[in-house]
């Protein structure tokens, strides 16, 4: 007799229906004034997962979501995977014509708004006629060309829609950010975000009694690194509709929050702000920090004042994550740490040879989180790949590291972002290390720029703290003392902000424009 069994896992749209039915009465999220227990967190995933099913919409439809923090967007990005279908987030700091090109890439047929977005949208929406008006949902008034979300969502079942699922199936498409041309879109499955989930609830502690707050964009995957382990684990995720230190300070205060995730500039702007120690933080575990390297200076005030169990995680969303701890920080200053549970990282040279501890070259990964593919960019995904001897597809990170003799990873760069000056190897990193440490820079980041001689040339651009006195000349005096000589920086300029991506890393290319394009 044959047996046929479902391929049982813990699959997280099937993981959350358990938690809603065991504690219906705890709250599964919180974002302003509105506070969502287990039930109602389930069955909003049941009435958007319906409403689509209703449409004919689930396994392989890709459905975009375009809408500012609140419990409405949470519901409308994980509805969509309870449906079966592949969530498309992007970015509200994108033009109307960026957005467009991103949905035709990803190919969905349908979208979720709100009145915050619908500014970027109503301008390309006659543009896009793969996206009906009977497909697109607006959170507010709608009019002629959208569906009242509100009210369609009313008049959706709370029944779960009975969706059977595939550990291959795709979950989300994210765009990269920070990338010349249109960004490629990242094709996480199941799998990925399976492992993504259990790996990180791992980690860092998540249980069913975590408060776990997220600070940036619901859209973005680093926002991911908190939102889904904690609702995986059962736990309550805390949304900021929007970032300052004082809204995050006093909501981890009035809620006491017990897991968080910031990104370096908002660790800087926190520990800056004069009301710091108004505020009471001691019910902080876990502070998270990703995106770009933490200088080693603030990392240090920030487990002074902010909380002694700081997490730093390196990882690029094509799929792969190094964690520090807190019990190894003191003895390895500026490493990001040991492979995540579930992934392999590796060092390669140039070659595509693999390297041993203590050298340097690129690192590559593979694990139970890597992504499927780029959309629809076949040649893009194989140039990504890296095999082992045994056939194993890792993936090129284009971050430039290497392991030491204890097998912690510590990042020097962005192979792209290396300065060669005068025949060596500079890493930017290792300079805004430095000029980080002077007493009057809030923020700084490092280019090449072209030189005559050196070929290039290392530049710095900084924040500077509000009341600073010193003179930009003497703050490259200062540094230059103590850099090495290829490393001296030849000159500094003053902002008052850098570039960014939604995770506050520094888009370099945009500073860097001005001094190649010619």
């Amino acid at each position: 007799m044959t047996h046929f069994i479902d391929d049982s896992q813990a699959f997280i749209p099937d993981v959350w229906s358990v938690h809603a039915r065991h504690f219906p009465n705890r709250e599964a999220a919180v974002c302003g004034d509105q506070r969502i227990t287990w039930q109602q967190y389930n069955e909003g995933l049941n009435r958007v997962a319906n409403g689509l099913k209703g449409l004919g919409i689930g396994r392989n439809d890709m459905v975009a979501v375009v809408m500012s923090n609140s419990i409405d967007m949470l519901l409308a990005l994980y509805g969509i995977i309870k449906a079966g279908a592949c969530v498309v987030p992007l970015s509200t700091m994108l033009s109307s014509d960026q957005l467009k090109g991103l949905i035709e890439d990803s190919g969905a047929t349908s979208l979720f708004a709100n009145d915050d977005t619908r500014h970027l949208l109503d301008p390309i929406l006659d543009d896009m006629p793969q996206i009906t008006p009977t497909h697109r949902f607006l959170l507010g008034e709608a009019g002629n060309d959208w569906q009242d979300m509100a009210a369609w969502l009313a008049n959706q079942s709370t029944e779960e829609p009975g969706i059977i699922y595939a550990m291959d199936d795709p979950v989300n498409i994210i765009y990269s950010s920070g990338t010349t041309g249109l960004p490629k879109g990242i094709v996480q499955t199941h799998r990925a975000r399976q492992h993504f989930a259990w790996s990180n609830v791992i980690e860092m502690g998540f249980s069913r009694h975590s408060k776990a707050l997220v600070t940036t964009a619901l859209y973005s995957n680093g926002t991911w690194l908190m939102a889904l382990p904690v609702l995986f684990a059962g736990g309550t995720l805390h949304i900021l509709e929007s970032f300052d230190p004082v809204s995050f300070l006093s909501t981890v205060e009035r809620e006491q929050i017990t897991h968080s995730f910031m990104v370096p500039t908002q660790y800087i702007v926190t520990l800056e702000h004069p009301g710091f120690d108004d505020h009471d933080v001691s019910s902080l575990q876990v502070m998270l920090s990703a995106g770009s390297p933490l200088r080693v200076d603030t990392k240090k005030e920030a487990i002074a004042r902010l909380c002694m169990g700081m997490y730093e995680l390196y990882g690029f969303s094509e799929g792969s994550a190094t964690m520090i701890k807190p019990e190894d920080a003191e003895d390895k200053w500026g490493s990001v740490g040991t492979p995540v549970i579930g992934f392999d990282i590796r060092i390669i040279d140039d070659q595509d040879n693999e390297l041993p501890f203590g050298e340097t070259g690129e690192i590559v990964a593979y694990g139970g989180g890597i992504m499927k593919e780029y959309h629809n960019r076949p040649d893009a995904t194989e140039e990504i790949v890296w095999r082992d001897r045994a056939g194993k597809t890792f993936l090129r990170s284009g971050d430039i590291g290497r392991f030491d003799e204890d097998g912690f990873l510590f990042i020097l760069d962005r192979k792209k972002d290396m300065i060669i000056s005068g025949g060596f190897n500079v890493f930017p990193a290792d300079i805004e290390q430095i000029v980080g440490q002077h007493e009057d820079v809030s923020d700084v980041t490092v280019i090449g720029i072209p030189h005559d001689k050196w070929g290039e040339t290392p530049l710095a651009f900084v924040i500077l703290k509000q009341g600073a006195t010193t003179a930009l000349d003497d703050i490259l005096g200062w540094a230059n003392e103590q850099l090495a000589k290829t490393q001296r920086i030849s000159a500094i300029e003053e902002r008052d902000e850098f570039p960014r991506n939604a995770l506050g890393k520094v888009i370099k290319r945009e500073l860097r424009a001005p001094y190649w394009d010619d």
